[in-house]
């Protein structure tokens, strides 16, 4: 069976059209590898080569380190105060301004303290309670501590 001349003239461009193609993948390929390794020898290249397969061994050893080294802080920072709440407030009438506070600092699971200050005209008086999941321990938290240990989530 012989071919028509047409479609013998179609394949033929298309082997020529891909030809082409090869040729200038090729091309690119042995530039890019001359720019690459221009000015060293054989021997250099192994060479660097080498020290490359090295250094690329030696970053992953310490991209594992660095990794191990984020899941201990990220593991011991959920123990560190991360929610502060604050408010000031006026228990006694007689004096003026609201010169009392309540700070709570808690970390991840609600544990902590709260500070209070009580301000009045002779004196100022602190209290610390200690907080566990967001309960007093030992000690009935006032509704101005319940208010900061809410503003602290």
């Amino acid at each position: 069976m012989i071919l028509e001349a047409h479609i013998l003239q179609w394949i033929t461009l298309g082997l020529l059209t891909w030809l082409i193609i090869l040729s200038v993948f090729s091309i690119r390929s042995i530039y890019h590898y001359n720019k690459l390794t221009k000015n060293i020898t054989k021997k250099d290249l192994k060479k660097i080569l080498s020290e490359l397969m090295n250094q690329t061994n030696l970053n992953q050893k310490e991209i594992n380190a660095l990794g191990k080294s984020i899941d201990l802080i990220q593991t011991k920072i959920k123990s560190h105060i991360q929610k502060i709440g604050f408010i000031r407030f006026n228990p006694f009438p007689q004096t003026g301004g609201d010169q009392s506070f309540s700070l709570s600092l808690l970390d991840e699971k609600d544990t902590g303290f709260v500070l209070s200050s009580l301000h009045s005209r002779n004196a100022t008086r602190f209290y610390a309670k200690t907080i566990k999941n967001g309960k007093a321990e030992d000690l009935k938290l006032s509704n101005e501590e319940k208010k900061a240990i809410k503003n602290a989530k």
